[in-house]
């Protein structure tokens, strides 16, 4: 059975299984590298531009090429690789087809190519799942809110438990933190507290923490020394402005209010409070943080964009999963996505079906559930190829 991949012929049937059939039926098709030299030839354009005196001068131009350019580095670079293996697949196949009767030139070449054949698999595995569809989301800033959900005092305290995890996740990974909004509980914790978080690809990591969180554990309070099961929701709303969010002046109720606690006389005797209210969708918004009624306002109208934002959001892509059959969960935030069980010392995460130390994640050291998220999602979505291909 003569076999051809990408212009070189041999017969995988002599070479007693030096290439398998599955990376020759699996190698990438016209299509595809037709696909990747496109990439990698606007990125080779980039690169040129870089040197382009115009260029240097517009720092706002050259931000943008650099960004640009960043995109596809990985798959080029992957890519180029990709082709050296390649060539050197093409001069171990000629030199196995010229050995012709020396069998150490033979199993020279038969070991050159069975060496190959698993570092190309690699690499098209990785070059697919770098050109699958980004989340356009995915480098945005966000709005991380935690809400305690039942669980009455334990859930305040639990909400809290969960800031502290994030703050140490947040600084872990050279991000910036800023909380905008709390409602303490009355015993320790929060009722509600959102923090405004910025830093490289924020979205592409938090989304992940989206959901309802129990925890099942004795409270502080109880004397009988029952457990309890508590829960708090956490929603990880991407940074948004006024392109992606229209709101009619008409729909918006804003009043004003003075502002209680700390923050000198200023705070006490004028009204810099803000109060507003959506009423479409009946969200409600009170900010207290800023010290001007403007700034307020301000930050109020921003946090109502990203609700909504989010919304829209949501509703595409439970659309989406539901399309593909996805097993990763809704991403909504009424999915319980985690059991945190202080008696086992386990943190279950109920999408991956997998259990985790509980002390890892209060470390918040919860990388490697993000990462086995994303390597989840990426499966599913290269399932979904695959089948629309033979369908196709």
């Amino acid at each position: 059975c003569p076999c051809s991949t990408h212009g070189f012929m041999f017969d995988i049937n002599r070479l007693k299984s030096p290439v398998s059939k599955s990376f020759l039926e699996m190698a990438f098709d016209e299509g595809m590298e037709s696909r990747l030299d496109n990439i990698r030839r606007s990125y080779q354009a980039l690169t040129e531009r870089l040197g382009d005196p115009d260029v240097i001068e517009d720092s706002n131009l050259l931000k943008k090429i650099m960004s640009d350019r960043a995109k596809s580095e990985e798959v080029v670079l992957a890519y180029e690789e990709y082709l050296n293996f390649k060539q050197e697949l093409e001069g171990a196949t000629e030199l196995f087809q010229e050995a012709g009767d020396d069998p150490e030139m033979r199993e020279m070449a038969r070991a050159e190519m069975k060496e190959i054949q698993p570092q190309m698999n690699e690499l098209e595995k990785k070059i697919t799942i770098l050109l699958l569809p980004k989340d356009p989301n995915d480098d945005r800033n966000v709005m991380l809110e935690i809400r305690a959900g039942t669980g009455g005092s334990e859930a305040n305290i639990f909400a809290g438990d969960l800031l502290d995890v994030y703050r140490k996740f947040i600084s872990s990974q050279g991000w910036q933190a800023t909380e905008i909004d709390s409602s303490s509980g009355d015993d320790g914790g929060f009722k509600s507290v959102t923090l405004d978080v910025k830093g490289d690809m924020v979205y592409s990591k938090l989304k992940w923490e989206a959901g309802v969180h129990r925890v099942q554990r004795v409270p502080a309070t109880e004397s009988q020394g029952r457990v309890h099961t508590s829960t708090a929701t956490v929603a990880i709303m991407p940074e948004c402005d006024e392109v992606d969010i229209k709101i009619d002046p008409k729909d918006i109720e804003i009043s004003t209010m003075r502002s209680g606690g700390a923050g000198g006389q200023n705070v006490n005797k004028v009204e810099t409070a803000v109060d507003l209210l959506h009423k479409p969708t009946g969200i409600r918004i009170k900010c207290t943080q800023e010290r001007s009624q403007l700034k307020n306002k301000d930050l109020a109208m921003k946090m109502l964009m990203s609700k909504l934002y989010d919304m829209e959001n949501e509703k595409r892509d439970m659309e989406e999963r539901a399309r593909r059959g996805s097993q990763v969960g809704t991403g909504g935030r009424s999915e319980k996505i985690r059991t945190y069980n202080w008696k086992d010392s386990r943190c279950s995460d109920h999408r991956l079906g997998q259990n985790f130390p509980l002390s890892q994640f209060l470390n918040a050291d919860i990388g490697p559930i993000i990462d086995s998220m994303i390597a989840k999602d990426q499966e599913e979505k290269l399932a979904q190829i695959s089948e629309e291909q033979q369908v196709n």
